[in-house]
């Protein structure tokens, strides 16, 4: 994939081949696959137009330049095909050797220059989809763990990388907000923010209501106390940022409580 001319890029062709029957997991699967598609062409739009003084730039992440986060999301890439590694062989393999080691990694990268940069982004994304092509169907449902949440199934890890591409694009903050995100996943990264805080004592109570741009509302509750606290309302993408840590409750409707982090 080059990064030579933004308006020609390529997709990462995560696809894998179906077979005549699938099961639920491997269709799951290969639907977020198309998903990581769709973000990689985004994501590499996005960084082609980057020259060294936007990279060195702050992001809209504390501490980290827009450089830290292009390197963090070719890290993120690696650590993933670990997992994939490891449902394809059935022998540990965890995303990262250590939150020290990751963090060292990250910083150590994100001062290269942009073409060394989109180079390491471009090989990591490839050797994700490659990891993607090769897995055999059944081992979607093999389990792997997140150094943070726990175990889980092969099946969620390209929606994780949808998640990481789609998010860290908002970090960049180069023109991609969560209003551009493709409406049929916001709504899902929605139920996935709320259900970051779930079970936490550190989380205030509220009941939080977010608009769609098809004018359909949803509402949940951050704590199992929340069916008589305030509601926090908005626009899907800014109750997202709120929830996230992207954003504070300015644009909110009602009294935003101050949230944990996220992740």
């Amino acid at each position: 994939m080059s990064f030579a001319d933004a308006a020609q890029v390529r997709s990462a062709e995560t696809s894998v081949p179906a077979p005549r029957e699938q099961s639920a997991a491997a269709q799951d699967a290969v639907a977020g696959l198309a998903e990581v598609d769709r973000a990689t062409r985004a994501l590499y739009e996005v960084v082609a137009g980057l020259d060294l003084s936007a990279l060195r730039g702050s992001s809209l992440l504390p501490g980290w330049s827009r450089g830290h986060v292009v390197t963090h999301l070719a890290r993120n890439a690696d650590a993933l095909v670990n997992l994939l590694t490891w449902a394809k062989t059935g022998v540990e393999h965890q995303m990262y050797p250590s939150a020290v080691d990751r963090d060292a990694d990250i910083d150590e990268g994100a001062g290269r220059l942009p073409q060394l940069l989109r180079a390491d982004l471009d090989a990591a994304c490839q050797r994700f989809a490659t990891a993607a092509r090769e897995l055999p169907p059944t081992a979607w449902e093999a389990e792997v763990a997140h150094p943070k949440s726990g175990p889980f199934l092969a099946h969620r890890v390209p929606w994780l990388r949808v998640r990481e591409v789609w998010f860290h694009l908002v970090d960049l903050d180069a023109g991609v907000g969560f209003a551009d995100l493709p409406p049929e996943l916001l709504e899902g990264f929605l139920e996935e923010a709320v259900g970051q805080y779930a079970d936490r004592a550190d989380v205030p109570p509220a009941r939080v209501e977010a608009v769609f741009s098809d004018g359909r509302q949803r509402s949940w509750g951050l704590t199992a106390d929340s069916a008589s606290s305030p509601i926090v309302s908005g626009a899907a993408a800014d109750v997202l940022g709120w929830l996230t840590g992207r954003q504070s409750g300015a644009l909110l409707n009602g009294t935003a409580p101050t949230l944990p982090k996220w992740l």
